[in-house]
């Protein structure tokens, strides 16, 4: 008989646990660059926002900022309408030095404004662009509808029926109480639109 020499078996090798080293973090996603706007029509000088400035509002009107423009003209005019009047008496030196405040403030709020819209344009502020810059053109305007029309009116009658523009030295300013009613109401409009909106989400 054959003898069958035994078979020595291999011990089994100890299995060595999965390796615990943390995964390697995703590489983060490359921030987003600022883009040129050299060549965009959107952009606008500094320099000439405050040079058109010297006129208050205008360079407000050039960046787009139209509301505001025509709050600086009517602001600045108004005070300068007072003055001339003379009847503010001991208030006149305060309302000349507010009125040359007024305007620099003016000059230094339009090249400001400037800087912003460019910065916005090129993705590098959270300044938000005036509606026009979204949607270009000649924009309707109630309000601005509105007073041309009944100034067009009045210089009408005057030139054609002779009619006399001397009851405007004592009702100029109905206007500014007018306009300043108008603000009051739409910025409580806008903030009851806000609110509207808040409460949907």
């Amino acid at each position: 008989m054959i003898e069958q020499t035994p078979t020595m078996e291999q011990p089994s090798q100890p299995q060595t646990p999965p390796s615990s080293q943390p995964a390697e973090p995703m590489p983060a996603a490359p921030a987003a660059q600022p883009t040129s706007i050299a060549n965009d029509a959107r952009r606008r000088s500094p320099f000439l926002a405050a040079a058109l400035s010297m006129m208050p509002g205008l360079g407000q009107v050039y960046l787009g900022y139209y509301q505001l423009g025509f709050i600086h003209v009517a602001v600045f005019a108004g005070v300068i309408a007072l003055l001339t009047t003379g009847q503010l008496g001991p208030l006149i030196p305060l309302a000349s030095v507010f009125l040359a405040f007024f305007w620099l403030y003016n000059v230094v709020d339009a090249a400001r404004r400037a800087v912003m819209v460019n910065e916005a344009l090129a993705g590098r502020s959270s300044i938000e662009l005036p509606e026009d810059y979204a949607a270009p053109g000649l924009r309707g305007s109630i309000l601005g509808g509105t007073i041309l029309v009944l100034a067009g009116l009045v210089l009408l009658s005057h030139n054609l029926l002779g009619v006399s523009l001397e009851w405007l030295e004592d009702w100029w300013p109905l206007a500014i109480v007018l306009f300043g009613a108008f603000l009051i109401y739409k910025a409580m409009s806008e903030k009851a639109a806000d609110s509207a909106g808040l409460d949907e989400e």
